[in-house]
């Protein structure tokens, strides 16, 4: 596995096996896996922001919404596709047909996604939303299971 994707590797290995159809629930266990205010997610958090001031990550599109996809689903990546967006504005409308389990950092305000703060946000299988950030930027990863993912409305 090259240092790029090892980067992410935190965020698949504490997603893996987990049922999402209980958000909160997930959102907990994911947690209690990977703590946001641990050691182990600011070295990480300092990695992936690393990645996209270099211009590795989030190298797409236009401000306020910029993505690139890092991995897509495989066995290297416990079946998740790695999505990472730059964000400080609405995205486009999509579903989760299997789930969406999101890893977010702040970059730039207190912001929030989708009314959470940084850290793991979850998304049942079946859901929609329009990701949503407020209150500054944020570089999230989205970790989709097989990476599906049906974008709606007028950006899909």
């Amino acid at each position: 596995m090259d240092d790029f994707l090892k980067a992410f590797e935190p965020l698949w290995r504490a997603a893996a096996d987990l049922d999402l159809s209980d958000p909160e629930r997930a959102r907990r266990e994911l947690t209690a896996r990977l703590d946001p205010t641990g050691e182990e997610a600011r070295a990480l958090e300092e990695a992936l922001v690393t990645l996209l001031v270099e211009g590795r990550v989030a190298d797409r599109g236009e401000p306020p919404v910029c993505y690139s996809r890092a991995a897509k689903a495989g066995e290297e990546t416990a079946g998740f596709s790695l999505d990472v967006v730059h964000m400080s504005a609405p995205g486009p409308e999509h579903r989760h047909p299997r789930g969406e389990v999101n890893y977010c950092i702040a970059t730039d305000g207190e912001p929030t996604f989708d009314g959470s703060p940084p850290g793991w946000v979850v998304h049942a299988p079946g859901s929609q939303h329009v990701p949503t950030v407020e209150g500054g930027s944020m570089l999230i990863v989205y970790l989709l299971p097989g990476g599906e993912i049906e974008f709606l409305g007028a950006g899909g």
